[in-house]
């Protein structure tokens, strides 16, 4: 059996480690609900600009806009977002396996697949697969922004616009509560035929046409102004969609570490009394047969 100076040990050390739990919780149930508050804020406008893509969209030639052009799936490029540090539960992990299983589900009908991924758990996990990734971009989640959001969808847009790839999608955690989040693996470009995904799991259904538009100046131009701001728009949705799920997981996790830490210092607290009381018994034992032994 351990010392009691030893057990006394890892009692403070687990009391520390609940202390650190405890507060870990806190923060992330802060930063989630200030996710939660954007997302929410943000959806509304997301679905607007997607519907309105869907309208310009309708009885318009595929050819007509570089982002609607359909392409043979040759050469393909992925962006996965993930986090910059671990501790949040399956968040990580779940979205990397997603992403690996959709690259060898597919990589044997294409030529080309290529990564380009939010954070360094997605940048670890896919550099011991060998994976081909070739852009990371750190400390992206710690503070989302549109201008960090605009510059990644911009990236995206210039590589489909340019030819390079032939297709884009975007794996992510989309949020549906602090205890579940579920893994999307999405093609965003070219524009599929109903638009994006709205962030309540299903794409914009076609709007009636029967009400003729005068586009200024012209349509081609809007198409040009909107289809790549929607793209912006998306991404930036999705970061916000990674963050309340990372804050989600971590403060689920967190949550279950405190009272883990607590049942295990309970054990602790036990096993420390019971081995003092027989510490006590002990020297009550060996004072008593010592007195015995002085009145013999």
């Amino acid at each position: 059996m351990p010392s009691l100076k030893a057990i006394r040990r890892r009692i403070v050390s687990v009391k520390s480690t609940a202390k650190i739990t405890r507060a870990m919780k806190l923060v992330a149930t802060a930063r989630l609900r200030r996710a939660q508050e954007r997302l929410v804020q943000l959806r509304p406008y997301a679905k607007r600009v997607n519907d309105m893509i869907v309208e310009l969209a309708a009885g318009t030639d595929a050819d007509a806009h570089a982002l609607l052009a359909v392409r043979a799936p040759k050469r393909t490029l992925m962006l996965v977002l993930t986090s910059d540090r671990g501790l949040a539960g399956a968040f990580n992990s779940n979205v990397n396996k997603a992403a690996w299983n959709w690259v060898k589900a597919n990589q044997g009908n294409r030529e080309h697949i290529e990564l380009r991924v939010v954070g360094k758990k997605g940048r670890d996990y896919f550099k011991a697969r060998q994976a081909e990734v070739a852009h990371v971009y750190t400390d992206v989640l710690n503070n989302v922004t549109l201008e960090r959001a605009t510059g990644i969808g911009r990236e995206l847009v210039a590589a489909y616009v340019d030819g390079k790839f032939d297709e884009v999608y975007i794996a992510y955690n989309q949020f549906k509560s602090a205890m579940t989040q579920i893994v999307q693996v999405e093609r965003v470009l070219p524009l599929p035929p109903g638009g994006l995904d709205d962030g309540k799991g299903a794409a914009a259904e076609a709007m009636p046409t029967g009400i003729d538009t005068i586009f200024e100046p012209s349509k081609d131009a809007v198409l040009d102004s909107i289809l790549p701001m929607s793209i912006d728009v998306h991404v930036y949705r999705c970061l916000l969609e990674s963050v309340a799920s990372e804050m989600g997981a971590r403060m689920t996790a967190m949550e279950a570490a405190t009272k883990n830490a607590g049942e295990l210092l309970a054990r602790i607290t036990l096993v420390y009394n019971r081995a003092r009381q027989s510490i006590i018994t002990t020297e009550l034992m060996e004072i008593t047969s010592g007195a015995e032994a002085l009145k013999g």
